[in-house]
């Protein structure tokens, strides 16, 4: 069971850029972070509209004079301050995550930014070499990596139950966009738009995560793809809002993602089934509490978070009981939880603490950033294979 009498010396003092009004995800970062006491939300620059912005963070709770009008206020003041931010969370579009991730390492500040990291591998490469530099922590919002489920199929496949492995099947897949919902919606314009979203939209804003899902999991490193993306609504161009793709894994493994926004009548249909020489093992995120369990020759099992007859693999573990459903943002709250306890480890210069936790750091967004070029190589060469 989750043990809440951890605690460090202090909150960490956090500030957010974005994620203000409106902003979902916004929310999603601010509910998770508060959840165990490790972050305090002491400043932010909320909004693109400075007044605006001022107004949402004093209705959340941070001082008016510390909601600033913008990213490079917010730093600049922040460092002037003996109680200024430790770190910061990203939480603005795609295309401006660069150069906000730079000049927050930059201010000595801890990152954690929303994926995909940057719109290349070489920017994506500088900020991890500049988090190095400056010993900061910079981690990538993967937000569905922190259910428990999850982790007991990543202990289970290390510990050989599924047997060599051979296949990956992963899909996210949902039918919200299935018209051109962008027309009203600026949350959705955004994401089609190539100067902000960056050269991809679905296998960036919904194929990363079930990508990184894999990594995490099996642990495979990926020889070569092939990738066929369209453009059902034809507006979209030359963003994707269907893609599928092929992997051959180094070792021989193989796999497949099908990442799509125009999947009718579809919620998530977020899915990755691992598949073995002796068993499989399947997780569905809308239904996060249970891993579907087949053994060859055997009837299927659904483990269920919770019970006793699972392991406690890399410390992510129930905060409560089998039975009681844990969601989404217990997922991001145990994200947040990390993110606190390395920041922690860093402070102390405790590099063996580091070595042995997990969590979704600065290698993921590169590996994700890196996998999106070689799906739109691929697929702008007439969905050829390319070697990553």
């Amino acid at each position: 069971m989750f043990n809440e009498e951890r605690h460090l010396a202090a909150p960490l003092r956090w500030g957010m850029v974005g994620g203000g009004r409106g902003s979902e995800i916004g929310y999603a970062h601010r509910a998770s972070a508060a959840r165990d006491r490790f972050f305090q939300l002491k400043a932010g620059a909320f909004d693109i509209d400075a007044a605006r912005g001022r107004e949402f963070g004093s209705n959340v709770g941070v001082d008016p004079e510390r909601c600033y009008a913008d990213y490079q206020s917010l730093f600049a003041g922040e460092a002037q301050r003996a109680d200024g931010i430790q770190a910061v969370s990203i939480a603005t579009p795609n295309g401006t995550h660069y150069a906000i991730s730079k000049a927050a390492l930059e201010a000595g500040l801890h990152v954690i930014c929303e994926k995909p990291l940057t719109f290349t591998s070489a920017e994506a490469q500088e900020l991890a070499d500049l988090a190095k530099a400056k010993r900061k922590l910079f981690a990538v919002m993967y937000g569905y990596s922190g259910y428990p489920m999850l982790h007991q199929a990543r202990e289970m496949i290390r510990q050989g139950a599924l047997g060599e492995i051979r296949i990956v099947t992963m899909q996210f897949a949902h039918g919200f966009h299935n018209t051109a919902i962008e027309e009203q919606s600026a949350g959705a314009k955004w994401r089609m738009n190539p100067a902000i979203s960056g050269p991809t939209y679905v296998l960036g804003d919904l194929g990363t995560h079930t990508y990184y899902l894999m990594e995490m999991l099996t642990g495979l490193e990926v020889d070569e793809l092939c990738c066929m993306r369209q453009s059902f609504i034809p507006s979209r161009a030359p963003l994707e809002d269907n893609a599928h793709v092929m992997f051959k894994f180094k070792g021989g493994a193989v796999g497949t993602l099908w990442a799509s926004s125009v999947n009718a009548g579809s919620m998530h249909q977020q899915k990755i089934r691992v598949v073995g020489s002796k068993a499989s093992v399947e997780w569905w995120d809308e239904h996060p509490n249970q891993l579907r369990y087949e053994i060859q020759g055997q009837p299927a099992q659904l483990l269920d978070r919770g019970m006793n007859y699972l392991g406690q693999a890399d410390g992510i573990c129930s905060r409560i009981g089998g039975g009681h459903p844990e969601g989404f943002f217990e997922s991001w709250a145990n994200l947040y939880h990390r993110f606190a306890l390395a920041i922690d480890a860093l402070e102390r210069n405790d590099q063996a603490f580091l070595e042995q936790l997990w969590y979704p750091d600065v290698q993921a967004g590169i590996s994700g950033v890196k996998w999106l070029e070689a799906c739109v190589k691929s697929a702008d060469n007439g969905a050829s294979w390319v070697k990553t």
